[in-house]
């Protein structure tokens, strides 16, 4: 009988994660270092709702992966 390992569905979203979580550390210390004038909502959704949605979805399709 050959068992065959299948590898870990999710690993390119943890990849994904640690890529997003640099990226976004980058531009929260852009935008808070050099005083940026973008208004909060702005910043809001650059740091948190882009990447937040973003990572849902990644993460929910490669959960229905087979």
């Amino acid at each position: 009988m050959v068992v065959t390992d299948r590898p870990n569905a999710l690993l390119p979203w943890y990849i994904g994660l640690a890529v997003i979580a640099v990226v976004d550390a980058f531009i929260a210390y852009l935008f808070f270092s050099t005083k940026c004038e973008a208004p909060g909502l702005a910043q809001f959704l650059v740091l948190v709702a882009v990447p937040g949605v973003y990572l849902i979805l990644m993460y929910l399709t490669f959960k229905s992966q087979p």
